[in-house]
């Protein structure tokens, strides 16, 4: 099966936090885009602040969870880049509204960043 390379973009704090390995698993809306990905495929992420800044990592687990509360809740906060699960969900809460939430769910992708 072909290798797919999907694209996403991250805000500074996320794209630095991954990139370096202190954050694990990306967290999204498990809409459309999201369910077309799967385990193996690239994902190209690109600085939203600085285009030109990009870098890829591979999709070794999809985690779907039907609303976010319950997929922070299922790890450890620092794999999703936080000290706190409310924490977490404040912040995710700024991107995403708790409607998109019940429509779709939720995914986590834990990503091996590549060189």
């Amino acid at each position: 099966m072909e290798q797919k390379i999907n694209h996403m973009h991250l805000h500074k704090d996320p794209f630095e936090r991954i990139l370096s390995g202190s954050q694990k698993i990306e967290t999204r809306i498990n809409d459309e885009k999201r369910r077309l990905l799967n385990v193996g495929d690239n994902i190209e992420f690109t600085s939203r602040e600085d285009p030109e800044r990009k870098f890829r990592a591979k999709i070794v687990e999809l985690l779907v969870h039907d609303n976010f509360e319950n997929l922070y809740s299922s790890l450890p906060p620092q794999q999703f880049g936080g000290t706190d699960s409310n924490d977490l969900l404040t912040s995710i809460y700024k991107y995403y509204s708790k409607e998109e939430e019940t429509k779709w769910g939720v995914v986590g992708i834990r990503l091996e960043v590549l060189e």
